[in-house]
């Protein structure tokens, strides 16, 4: 009661009081942890244990060496060397790839075939793998040569092909050829662009510099290893600043598919734009002066400068009317298609087809050559319609597209859909590095 009555009476003096007390014990405690030692002058014991592992260290065993190694044949290999850019040195082996009819009809002396051993630390041969596969089949070949406990021994196995896609673009500096390469797109690839827009963009004398293309194409893999390309599933090329698109399509009901502008109109018209995958073109449809000769005349096809035994191809689907030797024609092809129409391929070197054989639009007829009236290599190429000349370039260009059926468009959309984000894609792979 009497606390309470002070407090009440005198509350500052009081608070005043009981500050000047705390701070008094806080100088005190100060006072005593600075009376302590300096931890620094301590002094250091060092105190040494020997500890045991709960777990025995134990030396590892030498392993086997393994080899492993790939490449691709090439057209001058023997055994020896083949085994010997695969690492191996193993006397039997190589005469066991000398001695086996498989190994030399598919490995020595051919080109691109994948080719993968295995071998111990002493180089000598464990395991010998071999892929390939003809170009329009989906299996593989995959033959193995093993070293067992009875020595080598063979095995011949089929399998299926993988396939994935592949995105790649480019810039025409040059050559269609030269753009792909730089894009180390491979040659197959290349020669299915030039095929597939060769009804709207001449490759003899349209291309021009700085002209792109994107390309989406199947690689085809075996046991991972990629063997070949495949079908071009998508493309785009871009031409004097006009864009052609391509996208494969094949109806539900179709015998084969086809290539198709996103509109459902068919890019392989009823002719090529050219018997010759890619050439010069050295004389139109117009008035010249005969090399030979020597007079002003009308000159009733298209020359194409090429090398001796270029291929030449059928521009449309038809029946061979003549093949063989005539005039100044030389060794000379005559395909008739319909509605009057026939095409005349002439100075070959080689003609191979024969008279009423069936011909599929593209197929060969033979190789440009220097026969009848030619002062070098070329191939003379004519268009007649009843009997009638006319200039083959047109000829092409006017001929009539089909288009995807009404039960087909609503699928085909959607691969457009598809096809268009994938070209966008690809497009995007030389931008990259061009950046």
């Amino acid at each position: 009661m009497r606390l309470h009555t002070v407090w009440t009476t005198h509350p500052r003096r009081i608070m005043a009081g009981v500050a000047v007390a705390l701070s008094v014990m806080g100088g005190g405690a100060l006072a005593v942890a600075n009376l302590g030692p300096d931890a620094s002058q301590l002094p250091l014991r060092e105190v040494l244990e020997n500890v045991s592992s709960p777990l025995a260290l134990s030396t590892p065993s030498k392993q086997p060496m393994v080899l492993f190694r790939s490449d691709v044949t090439r057209s001058n290999d023997t055994a020896e060397s083949l085994l010997s850019r695969l690492g191996i040195n193993d006397d039997e082996a190589a005469s066991f790839l000398r001695s086996a009819p498989l190994a030399r009809q598919q490995l020595l002396g051919r080109a691109g075939r994948w080719v993968s051993v295995e071998g111990d630390d002493s180089r000598r041969l464990t395991r010998l793998t071999a892929r390939w596969s003809s170009d329009k089949s989906d299996q593989f070949t995959r033959w193995v040569l093993e070293r067992g406990a009875d020595g080598l021994t063979q095995r011949l196995e089929n399998a299926p092909l993988s396939v994935s896609t592949r995105m790649a673009s480019g810039v025409i500096q040059s050559s269609l050829f030269a753009a792909t390469d730089e894009a180390n797109i491979p040659d197959s690839v290349a020669n299915q662009l030039a095929d597939i827009f060769s009804g709207d963009i001449d490759f003899h004398r349209a291309l021009r510099k700085g002209d792109r293309f994107s390309v989406v194409y199947e690689s085809l893999q075996a046991d991972g290893e990629t063997l070949r390309a495949g079908r071009v599933v998508s493309a785009e090329f871009v031409n004097n600043g006009k864009t052609h698109q391509a996208i494969w399509f094949k109806e539900p009901q179709a015998a084969e598919g086809g290539y198709f502008s996103p509109e459902g109109v068919s890019l392989r018209r009823a002719y090529l734009a050219s018997p010759l995958t890619f050439s010069r073109m050295t004389s139109g449809f117009k008035m010249r002066f005969h090399p030979i000769l020597q007079t002003w005349r009308a000159h009733l096809g298209v020359d194409y400068a090429a090398a001796t035994g270029t291929a030449v191809h059928s521009v449309g689907q038809g029946t061979v009317d003549f093949a063989g030797t005539q005039g100044g024609f030389g060794n000379v092809v005559f395909v008739k298609h319909a509605n009057g129409h026939t095409t005349v391929y002439a100075h070959l070197n080689r003609v191979l087809v024969k008279r009423g054989q069936s011909v599929a639009q593209g197929q060969t007829l033979g190789e440009v050559g220097a026969t009848g009236w030619a002062t070098g290599p070329h191939l003379h190429f004519e268009f007649r319609v009843n009997g009638q000349h006319q200039d083959p370039l047109t000829m092409a260009r006017q001929s009539v597209a089909t288009e995807i059926s009404a039960a087909a468009r609503d699928a085909f959309k959607r691969q457009v859909i598809t096809a268009k984000t994938e070209l966008t894609a690809a497009a995007s792979v030389q931008q990259s590095r061009a950046e």
